[in-house]
């Protein structure tokens, strides 16, 4: 599920632990810039961003 150009990925978890891919981008603004939209839409789930350091 790699991808080097899309090396940013959007999570989420549910209620239940369970845990999604949501999204992938090429840089972490742009995925937390999603990440922040989602979250402000005042969902339970949580979102949080994975990638390279």
């Amino acid at each position: 599920m790699s991808d080097p150009e899309q090396p940013y990925i959007l999570m989420r978890q549910d209620d239940n632990g369970n845990r999604y891919v949501v999204a992938r981008y090429a840089t972490r603004e742009e995925a937390q810039r999603a990440a922040d939209v989602f979250e402000a839409r005042g969902h339970k789930q949580l979102y949080w961003v994975e990638g390279p350091t």
